[in-house]
């Protein structure tokens, strides 16, 4: 299997090349488990970031990365868009996505408690992975929808042509194939 090699935070990690379509193969970067990598890159992007007052990310891949920002940042909580209205949702807010990595059409749902928390914070969006920018802009919409105010948009990684984003902090890029 052919593998790309990534450097990231001082961290060494091969990461398979994923065939997606005849057209585009990208390096598959997970962080879940991978409590070393989440540590030091959380520190990174930590030390990247305004002041801000909440953080927000979506589900799933972003949330051991939001936690060990939300804790270096002394924040008392950060916020996590599902993927899926659960039970104890009151008249979620939502918004529609398409990425990369999704084979259909997705929605995002954000409680009305954390809605009503983030409205008229200063906000930083975490992400693993920029991509295409499909889910990143698809969170920004739900904040904003909230209320709150988007001050940063960090990941890890920035892949293809976000790289050239000059709206988003990210530690090292990632090319597609």
């Amino acid at each position: 299997m052919k593998s790309y090699t990534l450097n990231v935070a001082g961290l060494t990690r091969e990461l398979p090349i994923i065939k997606l379509s005849d057209e585009l193969s990208i390096a598959s970067f997970v962080i879940l488990g991978d409590t070393e990598l989440v540590e030091k890159t959380a520190k990174l992007l930590a030390e990247k970031l305004p002041e801000v007052d909440v953080l927000v990310t979506a589900e799933a891949k972003g949330i051991p990365l939001t936690y060990e920002i939300s804790k270096l940042l002394n924040l008392k909580s950060y916020i996590v868009a599902r993927k899926s209205i659960k039970a104890y949702m009151n008249s979620p807010i939502e918004v529609s996505v398409n990425s990369i990595t999704t084979t259909n059409i997705q929605k995002l749902f954000l409680n009305n408690v954390d809605a009503d928390f983030i409205k008229g914070k200063r906000v930083a969006l975490i992400d693993d992975v920029i991509s295409t920018g499909q889910s990143l802009k698809a969170l920004e919409e739900l904040v904003k929808k909230a209320g709150a105010n988007i001050v940063a948009k960090a990941a890890i990684l920035a892949e293809g042509d976000a790289k050239n984003r000059e709206d988003i902090f990210f530690l090292e890029e990632l090319p597609l194939f």
